[in-house]
């Protein structure tokens, strides 16, 4: 059993600057008291045709979850254990364009906190659709996925098929599809909205049992990084149902439901989205009716947001060495620890507030605990 957790419903805890705050529930500056479940399933949407597999539109699905504490007994995820059928010379290949990494060597520094397939723990979890990035995959946040897991959500994200990096299909293997951007652009809103739909049989015993009376779907989060990001942004405005949204690193050209509690994500050397990029997202806070955040890591790139930290530390734009976009002088991203805490604790305290409704953590983010590492704005409209 994890002795740290207090029993308690009253939870104190001191921010880096040293003022002592009393949270009820939640610290979002420490792993939550669950462990961590994983588990692989494929939702076929029947109602839309793939624009480019011509067969009906096919999701391979991650979902993580609180788990039973029997889950402690069982061996940690490990990053091959996502590969539906196992590895293949076609996956080692395409992991090794993208990371320039063996699917051993990435299995050896890649850690996680999640279990395969352990039991549920029994109670209802809000749930959370996370679009991953143009290229990207289903499980390519599992640093944010087990952390906000263990506070007590359900993440449910899909690779978008056709704009992954590659997804493994029974018919076989769909690589990423340039040709394809424009029809994804359409096609990731239209995911999201299925895959909620999917959430709320299975919550009422058509799906999974599994999950039969343990998915909260009353206030649904969009979530996303880059390109999902910006797909976060537009489902939500396109569905009401939609509650908050947690944008990483994206710009959004889309549609923005102005009023819905957003925390946006960016990093000031991103050279993915660049400057620009930036800019428009930093506009859209300012602009924001309702409640907005603005995290901004000041040596984070695009992929600070993602896994390639632990994929490998060398890769750049967030990871590892780069240059300052301004005057080209050589810097370090910040490391991966401190990154993951500052994604993961000030995520945790927003969805503690706007899902969970515990006011108290509006303290914490009212604050920039990490005031050398990031620019932190928070605007409370109404």
């Amino acid at each position: 059993m994890r002795t740290r957790y207090l029993l308690s419903s009253l939870l104190c805890l001191l921010l880096v600057g040293g003022a002592k705050i009393c949270f009820a529930n939640t610290d979002p500056l420490k792993e939550g008291p669950y462990p961590v479940g994983v588990t692989t399933t494929v939702l076929v949407d029947d109602s839309r045709i793939d624009h480019f597999t011509k067969k009906p539109r096919t999701l391979v699905t991650e979902i993580w979850y609180p788990a039973a504490n029997t889950a402690f007994s069982l061996p940690k995820s490990k990053f091959s254990d996502f590969i539906p059928g196992g590895v293949t010379p076609v996956v080692e290949a395409y992991t090794k364009t993208l990371v320039h990494r063996s699917l051993a060597e990435i299995d050896q520094g890649y850690t996680m906190n999640s279990h395969r397939d352990a039991a549920i723990r029994p109670a209802r979890y809000p749930v959370i659709i996370f679009s991953h990035g143009n290229g990207g995959n289903r499980f390519q946040n599992t640093f944010w996925c087990d952390y906000v897991a263990s506070h007590g959500y359900i993440v449910v994200s899909a690779d978008h098929t056709g704009n992954a990096g590659i997804t493994m299909l029974k018919d076989g293997p769909v690589p990423y599809q340039i040709s394809e951007m424009g029809q994804s652009a359409k096609d990731r809103p239209l995911d999201m909205i299925f895959l909620l739909n999917e959430m709320m049989k299975w919550d009422k015993g058509k799906g999974d049992p599994r999950f039969k009376n343990r998915i909260d779907c009353t206030a649904p989060v969009a979530a996303g990084m880059s390109f999902g990001s910006m797909t976060a942004v537009k489902v939500a405005a396109m569905d009401a149902r939609f509650k908050s949204v947690i944008a990483m690193s994206g710009a959004f050209p889309e549609p923005v439901n102005p009023k819905v509690p957003t925390l946006w994500m960016i990093g000031t050397e991103d050279r993915t989205i660049g400057a620009g990029g930036n800019t428009i997202v930093r506009g859209l806070h300012q602009k924001h009716e309702g409640p907005s955040y603005l995290l901004e890591l000041k040596n984070g790139g695009h992929y600070s947001f993602t896994d390639m930290l632990k994929m490998n530390p060398n890769f750049g734009d967030g990871a590892g060495e780069g240059k300052r976009r301004e005057g080209g002088a050589a810097f370090k991203f910040t490391s991966m620890e401190t990154t993951y805490k500052i994604v993961n604790s000030y995520s945790v305290a927003f969805l503690a507030v706007y899902v969970r409704n515990e006011s108290s953590l509006s303290i914490f983010l009212h604050r920039n605990g990490w005031p050398q590492e990031l620019i932190w704005d928070a605007r409370f409209n109404q």
